[in-house]
């Protein structure tokens, strides 16, 4: 079970189908129409709602200014096979993610440039943290979160179309260099390590992102981010324009 926080994040995850099991909400949002709908589809699914007071939600979340609104749901996997690969241009792999800020950033992004998927490889940190879930604002419900081991994501790879890209200090190629056509998945390592020396002679190509001060490399999220709209945008390029008729 995890905790999600928020009015608009809750309706969110309820319009994709994740019904809390139990939701607790502050006396003064009951009579709002969005929290009856959370009422009614917990209780319809036979979960529990919970009117209760500030203090209650505040010693909940572990927040002084907490939401009105707060849902307990249960964890759930998505299988590496249920994926679509043609379903998106962009697909989020991360590998050996430690921090939970990180994750749940890199979600988010992965929201915005309506990627594929995260794909988590090796022993990286919950996705169903607290610091995760808050750090995805919603993106936890929307980006499918899949968990495999190496070897097995590489057999799932090869297996269709796609072309892996690494995030690498360990190469010259400029990240605007390289050609990122659909489906590109985009392999971000662990951040005091980066990716392994096996990993990346997987990889269909490595590139860097250019580090013009004294830094010698970006935070791991902000990294994927760059790179995840260099790829969104040569892809949104590649499309013929409306009414051309490609």
């Amino acid at each position: 079970m995890f905790l999600a926080e928020g009015l608009r994040i809750l309706t969110e995850a309820l319009e994709t189908g994740r019904v809390p099991r139990i939701l607790f909400f502050a006396a003064a949002s009951a009579a709002h129409p969005l929290v009856h709908a959370l009422v009614d589809a917990v209780e319809a699914g036979g979960g529990d709602a919970i009117e209760t007071t500030p203090d209650i939600l505040s010693k909940l979340s572990g927040k002084d200014n907490p939401q009105t609104v707060l849902g307990v749901h249960e964890e759930w996997t998505t299988p590496l096979a249920a994926l679509d690969r043609s379903s998106a241009g962009i697909w989020l792999v991360a590998e050996r993610l430690r921090d939970p800020g990180n994750l749940g950033t890199i979600l988010r992004t992965g929201d915005a440039v309506a990627a594929g998927a995260l794909i988590l490889i090796g022993e990286c940190v919950d996705p169903f943290s607290v610091e995760a879930v808050r750090a995805s604002m919603g993106a936890l419900f929307t980006v499918p979160v899949v968990r495999a081991e190496w070897a097995e994501f590489l057999a799932w790879l090869r297996g269709g179309p796609g072309k892996l890209v690494g995030l690498s200090l360990d190469t010259d190629t400029d990240y605007r260099a390289t050609a990122y056509s659909a489906p590109t998945f985009l392999l971000t390592g662990n951040e005091a390590q980066g990716i392994p020396a096996d990993y990346a002679a997987a990889c269909d190509s490595l590139v860097k992102l250019p580090m013009l001060g004294r830094a010698d490399s970006l935070n791991a999220a902000v990294a994927t981010a760059v790179m995840a709209y260099e790829v969104l945008a040569q892809q949104r390029a590649s499309q013929p324009a409306p009414g051309t008729g490609g």
